[in-house]
């Protein structure tokens, strides 16, 4: 389906969303205002239908319609939209993609984050995915300073901090590797085939993670965290994990317990939070980042 296409699609199913419940007149007056996308036609009844139906098969939402007059058009399965699927990701997407394109004349106002992966290797990998074919990449090693091949079965991506991830199955050797889009110096999609093997599942070798380090020998655990009152109420509104519970609050704090593998990416994102965080829990992390603490104040302790 064309970008602009799904465009309409996601326009259709926020319109609605926002409205709770519109009549198929309201929206079609609402779809000829936003020039962008309709050109400044009018939107056709049995155009709508078709529609429907193809918003169903992209993101997964049902269009129904009330049995008496004035035939308010609403969303059936609505909670769908607040799940971490990837239904509602890409309606999120093009719905933030349709603000853009209603703001052309504001451009310059609006500041947006260059994203550096994914752009040459996303959808060739995707598509290699969808055909179970092996690709050959040439990857950048961090720690080597140097490009290296690999022949390998693309098995799942993940997309984390604005970066995309592969985990790739090295062969001959069987390993599970993580590469970022962003070091593919080179890609070749293979001839050959491979069965997706049954003994990997994307979310069991995530389970547990924050970012995108599965490290097995990092068990999950309950992780409590002391927050300050002001930064709680950012960990309210984007909380670390869907799992994530406020288990105590007051006027000076609150307790966030968290089920958590806590990796370096975790572990990272406790440090991001400055002096407004406390780890409580498990105690080996706790001593971990007062480490991690300790060694930044002996970096800066002989400033004046």
């Amino acid at each position: 389906m064309a970008l602009n296409q799904t465009n309409k699609l996601a326009w259709i199913v926020e319109t609605i969303y926002k409205a709770r419940k519109i009549t198929f007149e309201d929206l079609n007056r609402k779809w000829i205002d936003n020039a962008d996308l309709s050109g400044g036609e009018e939107m056709l009844k049995r155009t709508f239908h078709k529609w429907k139906w193809s918003i169903f098969d992209t993101f997964g939402l049902v269009i129904e319609c009330e049995k008496a007059a004035p035939y308010h058009y609403y969303i059936e399965n609505a909670d769908d939209l607040k799940s971490g699927s990837i239904e509602n990701w890409l309606l999120s997407t093009y719905s933030v993609s349709n603000s853009l394109i209603e703001s052309k004349s504001i451009k310059d106002r609006i500041i947006l984050e260059d994203i550096p992966s994914g752009r040459d290797y996303l959808n060739p990998i995707l598509d290699a995915m969808k055909k179970n074919r092996f690709i050959h990449i040439t990857y950048y090693n961090y720690w080597h300073e140097d490009n290296r091949d690999h022949y390998l079965m693309p098995l799942c991506v993940k997309l984390f901090r604005q970066r995309w991830y592969m985990v790739g199955r090295i062969w001959p050797s069987g390993l599970d590797i993580l590469f970022s889009l962003d070091r593919i110096r080179d890609f070749r999609l293979s001839n050959h085939t491979f069965e997706y093997p049954k003994d990997f599942s994307p979310q069991e070798y995530f389970d547990g993670c924050f970012g995108i380090i599965p490290d097995k020998k990092c068990k999950v655990e309950d992780v409590l965290l002391k927050v300050n009152a002001g930064q709680a109420n950012f960990m309210r509104d984007l909380p670390m994990m869907e799992n994530q519970q406020e288990i105590e609050r007051n006027e000076e704090y609150s307790i966030f317990k968290i089920h958590v593998r806590p990796t370096f990416d975790f572990q990272q994102e406790l440090l991001w939070h400055r002096e407004e965080l406390e780890v409580l829990e498990p105690l080996w992390l706790r001593k971990e980042i007062a480490g991690v603490v300790k060694r930044i104040w002996n970096k800066y302790k002989e400033d004046k």
